[in-house]
């Protein structure tokens, strides 16, 4: 796979309202949340884009962008469709986006080469990282030839990922990993104090 065709794209644009306040700007052992999954995943793309949908500190790099949601309140799907179309507004030759969560600190290339590696890329034109029988629906692989289904979908009210996929076909890459978690994610304070945990036993 060219990973030259692919942007890079981590969706930090939901409103964390379970945890109470921006959660990608928390921080865990002295680096804030969205850098974990970044560090992982910035030196394997020529670019990487961050929806966000308010100001957010985050690792230096050249190769991130941060862009807003093109319209908010659209969930995930509004993400990876305002991803294509910065592709389209600003003439990038990407032909594929590959989506990230923003709040696995667990998550690592390990994990992403496997993913590609597996992927069987004439097979179809949306792949999903799958562990036993939970599948990762963030953790994507959205060819762009898929944009005007997605834009008439969002259109006509859609806004579930796993329904989405469903209907348009999705292929699926099972993970196997030993702990910790890969795809354990923070959305309350709990799975916070779990993760500070994980971090001193590991």
């Amino acid at each position: 796979m060219d990973f030259n065709n692919i942007l890079g794209v981590v969706l930090a644009g939901g409103k964390s309202q379970r945890f109470g306040q921006n959660k990608t700007q928390i921080k865990l052992k002295n680096q804030l949340l969205i850098d974990y999954i970044l560090k992982e995943i910035v030196d394997e793309f020529k670019e990487t884009l961050i929806i966000a949908n308010e100001p957010i500190k985050f690792m230096k790099s050249k190769s991130i962008s941060v862009i807003k949601d093109y319209q908010s309140g659209l969930g995930p799907l509004g993400g990876v469709l305002t991803a294509m179309k910065w592709i389209k507004e600003n003439n990038k030759n990407y032909k594929w986006i590959s989506t990230f969560p923003s709040d696995t600190p667990f998550f690592t290339k390990k994990e992403l080469k496997y993913f590609y590696e597996n992927i069987r890329i004439n097979d179809g034109k949306l792949f999903f990282i799958k562990n036993k029988e939970t599948r990762h629906n963030i953790f994507g692989l959205w060819s762009l030839d898929l944009m005007e289904q997605l834009e008439s979908d969002i259109l006509k009210g859609e806004r579930k990922v796993e329904y989405w996929a469903d209907t348009i076909g999705v292929n699926t890459v099972n993970i196997k990993y030993k702990k910790p978690d890969p795809f354990f994610n923070i959305n309350t304070e709990d799975d916070l104090k779990k993760a500070i945990e994980i971090m001193k036993n590991d």
